[in-house]
């Protein structure tokens, strides 16, 4: 049996190990009873015939990986933090749910990561599936997308941080950053501007229960908690500026361009 099984994956699993592959992950040697179940067979053409067990394995393993690659490779860190940070400015604890953010983070990051998505498969998988690239050239393709995105939004002082901690080679061009340096250099510019606009969304909140505490204790109630009567104009402040569209908009737009 061929690889067709691997052929047909949608290019995230392809991501997925071009990240295992950039780390510089190494598949263990199988125990001496497991060589019938992961034996490669070469075929007539030059290939080989991938055993179901390893194709099964393999398909196992991509979909484990699949979620890190999301939270640390693309949109998603920034994007989710921005909106449980606008849920509790408003302060809704559990109004939009958890499920509705994480899926409105998560189809958000699909629309600013199709460019990305459609280069990798514009380059890498697409070649890979009409049998014009080996799996091993394919996957360094793969990863030249990803990398362009994330050093966009990767300040300079992070990457550099990293690279001083994991005692790096100075670098030729910023592409040649290893994965190993630019994801965690990516996380951590992701967070800082996540909590810088989320510190803009709390200002107009901030003032709103200010006015109301104020005015609570000039009329002498303060046995009233100021929450429960500053959530109203806080929702009708964010309704009368669409505020859902105003926020998904900018967010969508802050990765227009590389980070300061």
């Amino acid at each position: 049996m061929t690889s067709k099984v691997l052929r047909a994956l949608p290019f995230a699993l392809v991501l997925a190990l071009a990240g295992t592959w950039a780390f510089g992950a190494a598949p263990t040697p199988p125990p001496a009873g497991a060589v019938e179940l992961l034996r490669l067979t070469p075929t007539p053409g030059g290939g080989q015939a991938y055993s179901l067990t390893l194709q099964a394995l393999g398909l196992i393993t991509l979909l484990t990986l699949l979620p890190a690659i999301i939270l640390s490779m693309t949109a998603f860190t920034r994007i989710v933090i921005v909106l449980s940070l606008l849920r509790q400015a408003m302060g809704t604890a559990q109004t939009p749910p958890n499920q509705v953010m994480v899926g409105l983070a998560l189809f958000l990051t699909f629309f600013v990561m199709a460019p990305t998505f459609d280069e990798v498969q514009k380059v890498a998988l697409t070649p890979y599936v009409q049998d014009k690239l080996s799996f091993e050239q394919a996957l360094p393709r793969a990863v030249v997308p990803m990398k362009k995105f994330m050093l966009a939004q990767t300040r300079e002082s992070d990457v550099k941080m990293f690279m001083d901690l994991g005692k790096a080679g100075p670098v030729q061009a910023p592409m040649d950053t290893p994965l190993q340096i630019l994801v965690p250099a990516f996380l951590t510019s992701e967070l800082r501007t996540a909590f810088t606009i989320g510190f803009l969304i709390y200002i107009p909140f901030l003032v709103i229960d200010l006015i109301v505490a104020s005015v609570l204790m000039s009329m002498g109630m303060m046995m009233v908690s100021p929450v429960m009567i500053s959530m109203p104009f806080k929702f009708l402040l964010f309704v009368l500026v669409d505020g859902w569209a105003l926020i998904l908009g900018s967010l969508a737009a802050s990765f227009g361009a590389p980070a300061p």
